[in-house]
C-alpha cells in the first residue's frame, strides 16, 4: 500500500522521537531520510532535535540533497543518505544515530564483530567500523564505500552509526540490534568472558537465514576457524580502552 505524504513524515517523525527516547541521540543529532522514488526523498531538518519533531518540519530534497519543499533546511550530513540511494537501490530509508555504547566502540577502537546473538548473527552479522570522516563533508560518504554493497549497519569512527533498510521501520529496527549487540559484548567483556556461538551453529543461523528469506545484505560470517575465547579481568578492559583511545589520540 502506498504511503501519503502525511504518513511518511509521521513515521519519520514517530523514529526521531523513538531515537531521542532511547538516548540514541542528544540535542540535534542524528538525521533521517526516506526514499520516494529515484527523484524525491523526505528528510529531517538540521538545528531541530529528534525528540521535537512534527510532520511540518520534515523536508522533501532531491538526489543531491538540494531541498525542494520544506520551511527549514536538510541537514548537511544528507551527503551520506544520498550516497547509500544511489548506490543501493533496494534501500529506502537510512537512519543516522550516536548509539553510545556502539559509538563507544569506535572511540575504542574494538570491533563489533564478535557473533554471540542470534538475532544479530541473522539480520546484520558484523558491523565494520568505517574510517573518520569529518562531518558535513565527503569524507564520511566516502568512508561507507568498501562496505556498502554488503552491509546494511555501518559504524562510523569517532561518531556514530548509519543503518539502513527496504522501509524505515527495518532501517530503525537495525540501529536498535546494532547498540543492543554492543551493550551486550560490552556487559560480556566487563564480566571477563565473551563466547561466541560455534561454527556450526553460526553455519546453522545463516541457513535459518537463508529459509526466512530475510531482505537487506549480510556480509557473511568468517568461519575459517573458531576465534579464541575473549577472557579479560574489569581492570584489564580499563587499560585496554585506556591504551587504546590515548594511541587514537597520539599520545
Amino acid at each position: 500500500m502506498v504511503k501519503s505524504v502525511f504518513e511518511i513524515k509521521k513515521e519519520i517523525c514517530e523514529v526521531g522521537h523513538k531515537l531521542y527516547a532511547k538516548n540514541f541521540v542528544a540535542a540535534n543529532d542524528g538525521n533521517i531520510s526516506v526514499k520516494v522514488n529515484d527523484h524525491e526523498f523526505y528528510c529531517t531538518p538540521t538545528g531541530v532535535s529528534k525528540g521535537s519533531l512534527t510532520p511540518d518540519m520534515i523536508i522533501k530534497v532531491d538526489a543531491e540533497g538540494n531541498k525542494i519543499e520544506g520551511k527549514l533546511n536538510p541537514s548537511s550530513e544528507i551527503k551520506m543518505h544520498m550516497r547509500v540511494y544511489r548506490d543501493r537501490p533496494d534501500v529506502n530509508a537510512v537512519v543516522h544515530a550516536h548509539p553510545p555504547v556502539a559509538t563507544a566502540f569506535t572511540v575504542a577502537d574494538i570491533d563489533l564483530d564478535q557473533y554471540i546473538l542470534p538475532e544479530a548473527v541473522l539480520t546484520i552479522g558484523d558491523v565494520p567500523t568505517c574510517d573518520y570522516g569529518t562531518p558535513s563533508t565527503m569524507e564520511i560518504p566516502d568512508s561507507l564505500e568498501p562496505y556498502i554493497q554488503s552491509h546494511d549497519a555501518f559504524l562510523l569512527r569517532n561518531h556514530g552509526a548509519l543503518t539502513v533498510g527496504c522501509d524505515l521501520t527495518k532501517a530503525f529496527f537495525i540501529m536498535e540490534e546494532v547498540e543492543f549487540n554492543a551493550i551486550i559484548c560490552k556487559h560480556a567483556m566487563e564480566l571477563g568472558a565473551v563466547h561466541e556461538i560455534p561454527n556450526e551453529q553460526l553455519k546453522k543461523l545463516m541457513e535459518l537465514r537463508k529459509k526466512m528469506h530475510l531482505t537487506g545484505r549480510h556480509p557473511g560470517l568468517d568461519l575459517e576457524e573458531e576465534k579464541p575465547l575473549a577472557v579479560c579481568s574489569k581492570e584489564e578492559l580499563v587499560e585496554t580502552i585506556t591504551k587504546r583511545v590515548l594511541e587514537a589520540l597520539g599520545k
